[in-house]
């Protein structure tokens, strides 16, 4: 079985294309997966049977909802890579689904939350490459509810500040167009003339050319900077409750949705492979509904 986890793994990272941390993911719950068979006697993917991999997910009770699902979903891949490969004849985990949990709700800023986070970063208009960073940073990752790993990897030719729009590059290598606000343009022109090439003359080896978001080194940005970048900010804003990247990118869908936008559209911006992932988003406040009801029941008044 370790042979044949290691083609899946280079399969999925280099004829799928996933990211690196998708990959590390497979790897940590098939691994847990493959040893779990190995204490049950199983030595091959072709002994295991339906109740086995329901044997392997009753004993995550301890887990919850999402990481059951996660590990499933993974060992859903792996046995359909292993009928691919006529390792087996079948593939055991087909029909085996994880217990539904709690739907819970992204954590959303409100519209007054996210203009206090993005002042924050500023620190009053300070012209330091660093906070010139930040503030472009955070205003390009709210204008176009882009991932983590899209900003990091975002480079200068993907941007046109003249159309205002970026090329994003999400999972499985696939690129999407996407409209940048007139505040993130004003904070990315910021930067790019006065914060990056300051960031970019620090680099004590080879200047860092395509990048659009630079460290202090002059190397690319990391996805764990830009974590600290969002809670630093969060903490100056006075918000009360940790903050993490995604927060912007639930917070830019939720907004679109108040504000009209359909669903599918959204979808597009996210790049979201399925709408059925979108849909969380068209959630609504309890004043929403009240506003809904009281604007469309015709004895509403």
């Amino acid at each position: 079985m370790a042979d044949l986890l290691d083609q899946f793994l280079a399969y999925t990272g280099v004829e799928r294309g996933l990211a690196p941390a998708t990959v590390k993911a497979y790897r940590s719950d098939l691994s847990m997966y493959a040893g779990w068979l190995s204490r049950q006697g199983i030595r091959s993917l072709d002994q295991v049977t339906k109740g086995d991999v329901e044997g392997f997910l009753a004993g995550l009770s301890s887990e919850s909802p999402a990481s059951r699902s996660r590990r499933l979903a993974a060992v859903h891949e792996w046995h359909k890579f292993a009928l691919q490969q006529g390792v087996t004849d079948e593939d055991a985990s087909r029909g085996v689904k994880a217990p539904k949990g709690t739907a819970s709700l992204p954590d959303v800023l409100t519209v007054d939350e996210v203009a206090r986070l993005l002042d924050a970063a500023a620190m009053g208009g300070s012209q330091d490459a660093v906070v010139l960073r930040d503030k472009a940073l955070l205003e390009f990752m709210y204008a176009t509810g882009c991932r983590v790993s899209e900003a990091v990897g975002a480079n200068l030719d993907d941007l046109d500040l003249d159309e205002h729009v970026v090329r994003l590059t999400g999972k499985g290598d696939k690129q999407r167009l996407v409209p940048v606000g007139s505040y993130a343009c004003a904070a990315l022109e910021s930067y790019l003339n006065l914060g990056r090439p300051d960031l970019q003359g620090r680099a004590t080896r080879g200047r860092e050319l395509t990048a659009v978001f630079l460290n202090k080194r002059g190397k690319r940005l990391t996805r764990q900077s830009v974590w600290e970048v969002v809670r630093k900010a969060g903490e100056r804003a006075g918000i009360q409750r940790p903050l993490h990247p995604h927060t912007l990118r639930h917070s830019f869908a939720t907004h679109l949705i108040e504000g009209g936008a359909d669903v599918r559209s959204v979808q597009e911006l996210l790049g979201h492979s399925s709408v059925t992932t979108t849909q969380i988003y068209t959630h609504v406040s309890p004043q929403g509904l009240i506003e809904a009801y009281q604007t469309a029941h015709p004895r509403a008044r």
